[in-house]
């Protein structure tokens, strides 16, 4: 629920955004604004930890549909001039009659007129707010029945990992926006962008609820020699002129570090394809495979011997045209 210094904090500002901001742009201005000032990045600096304390409140509020929702409604009566005054004599009025009033429907033009009393107290802006949102923590309230505990804000968080710890899974340390620390386990075969809800991670939330979840989006680096095919691992095999053409069985490496073998049938073309099954991606009911893809490699350098043996095998294949059937296809 809405607190009463959201009068006073205006959290378009303390992001940099305006007030119709996207979900898109608020997320992107509260990522680049937590990177700058993470504790993580200004030991010791107490302003720059207050300072990401204010964007975490931020985000937090404008990153929630309702609570936005909310937010904006007590921005507009306060822009709007609203002066919450206590009843009885002296008390006066033009103030939290008149805002409520023209709300539901009084004020001028002659319709029934909405009057709040306070009993001489001070408004609780909290009751007030429960009422007009769903609370309905006071008898005026009315909108959503009695005003109960408030489940915690979901947050969002990034973080990277290496090629290999998203395979197989991973344990990481993420830093909060009041300088603590969440531990969680990152599940074998997270891709690059996946977002992961991590239940009650987030924001804590009234007495008797729930926390919040957060949100983790995953970077994964690349990694030199393997790709990711779903959950295929796909890695490029280099065999030699006459490893592909007279066929031959190599080893081929793996993420895990153990060696499989493979078969180079004779006559294999670069750029074929072969499966190396279980050596992909581990996944609890069924591992991906391992994609080994052909790569024939050219020799650079040929002793006088060796090119005498391929001039011979080009004097073999005259008059025959590998690509006369490219051609023939062309002119379809």
């Amino acid at each position: 629920m809405a607190s009463q210094d959201w009068f006073e904090k205006d959290f378009y500002a303390i992001l940099g955004v305006p007030q119709d901001a996207d979900d898109a742009a608020i997320k992107k201005a509260y990522r680049k604004l937590a990177r700058t000032y993470h504790p993580d990045q200004n030991p010791g600096d107490a302003s720059a930890e207050q300072r990401f304390k204010e964007i975490g409140e931020a985000h937090s509020v404008l990153s929630d549909a309702e609570q936005r929702r909310e937010y904006d409604a007590v921005r507009q009566m306060a822009r709007g001039g609203a002066r919450f005054t206590a009843g009885g004599p002296g008390g006066g009025t033009g103030g939290f009659e008149d805002v409520f009033s023209s709300m539901f429907g009084g004020g001028g033009g002659g319709g029934t007129r909405v009057r709040y009393s306070t009993g001489g107290a001070q408004p609780d802006l909290e009751d007030i707010l429960g009422g007009m949102f769903g609370g309905g923590g006071s008898p005026y309230g009315g909108f959503g029945g009695t005003r109960g505990p408030r489940k915690g804000a979901d947050l969002t968080a990034r973080t990277t990992l290496s090629f290999r710890d998203a395979v197989n899974g991973a344990t990481v340390t993420l830093g909060t926006a009041d300088g603590g620390q969440i531990t969680t386990r990152i599940p074998a075969g997270v891709k690059d962008g996946q977002k992961i809800r991590l239940r009650g991670k987030g924001q804590p939330g009234d007495a008797g609820a729930p926390a919040g979840d957060l949100l983790l989006t995953v970077s994964v680096e690349p990694h030199p020699v393997f790709g990711r095919d779903g959950d295929n691992l796909t890695v490029e095999l280099p065999v030699t002129f006459a490893e592909a053409v007279l066929g031959a069985t190599v080893s081929v490496p793996t993420l895990d570090g153990k060696p499989v073998k493979v078969r180079i049938a004779p006559g294999t073309p670069s750029g074929r394809v072969l499966r190396v099954k279980g050596r992909g991606v581990p996944k609890r009911d069924k591992a991906g495979d391992l994609l080994v893809t052909v790569n024939v490699v050219v020799p650079q350098r040929l002793s006088d011997e060796a090119k005498a043996a391929v001039e011979a095998l080009q004097a073999h294949d005259e008059g025959y045209d590998p690509r006369a059937p490219l051609f023939a296809e062309a002119q379809r």
